[in-house]
């Protein structure tokens, strides 16, 4: 083999050397650009989990407080039912008291 031979496989040899290493950085990008949107589809459905899970934490929250403020009308309701219905009462008799003292004089 002579010079001209072993410099030419030299020169074969580098331009295969820049071509794979060319190769080698594609994947590369490609690998760091695949983990990226890996990594933005993550934080997207983490993101998406959260809300869904504080949503749900809300609904319950809100179902729980209208529970007790319909427990605290009714109760309220019945205190006010009561009170009209002694002052039913209550009134016939200052009435009939009024008519007596009325008559009276």
């Amino acid at each position: 083999m002579g010079m001209a031979d072993v410099l030419r496989k030299i020169k074969q040899a580098e331009q295969e050397a820049e071509k794979q290493l060319a190769e080698a950085q594609a994947g590369v990008g490609k690998i760091a650009a695949e983990a990226r949107r890996t990594s933005v589809q993550m934080v997207t459905d983490a993101t998406d989990e959260s809300v869904t899970e504080t949503q749900a934490t809300l609904d319950a929250a809100r179902s729980k407080a209208n529970k007790e403020a319909e427990s605290v009308a009714k109760k309220g309701q019945k205190t006010v039912d009561a009170i009209e219905s002694s002052a039913s009462g209550n009134k016939d008799k200052a009435v009939a008291s009024l008519l007596d003292a009325v008559s009276s004089q």
